[in-house]
């Protein structure tokens, strides 16, 4: 006998990630008066800040707007936007050669992000059903 979670409850724990990496993305991205060290190689919070802002929380925004609102690019805009984090981890790093322990909760959650996004489409291991249609699969909500 096989487990398997519905996919309205994938779903919406994606929806859950998203918001929380949009709502974070945003937060981070608000200029503050101590710097802290990943600006330390930008003479200002200006440009990271708005690409933080723009590029990482507006894609969570838009990927979780996608699947509340049944759109059709439900499932390419989460994967979009789990690989969009990953790379601004794996930039963050390169750039400023520090670590932080949140670059690794950061990197965990898109992870998690594009793991939710193979599940619903029958590709990580089977947790829940596949989605075959995604206008039909959505609707399961």
């Amino acid at each position: 006998m096989r487990f398997t979670i519905p996919n309205r409850v994938v779903v919406r724990a994606l929806v859950a990630l998203e918001v929380f990496l949009a709502l974070s993305a945003l937060v981070g991205a608000i200029p503050r008066q101590q710097p802290f060290f990943f600006i330390s190689r930008f003479s200002s919070f200006a440009i990271p800040g708005l690409l933080l802002g723009v590029a990482i929380g507006g894609t969570q925004a838009a990927a979780a707007a996608a699947l509340l609102t049944r759109n059709r690019s439900g499932l390419l805009l989460p994967a979009v936007a789990g690989f969009g984090i990953l790379v601004w981890i794996f930039t963050e790093l390169a750039i400023i050669q520090q670590y932080s322990w949140l670059q690794a909760v950061y990197f965990v959650h898109g992870g998690m992000e594009l793991l939710l996004v193979l599940a619903l489409l029958g590709i990580a291991p089977a947790i829940v059903a596949p989605m075959h249609n995604s206008n039909d699969s959505l609707r399961q909500r």
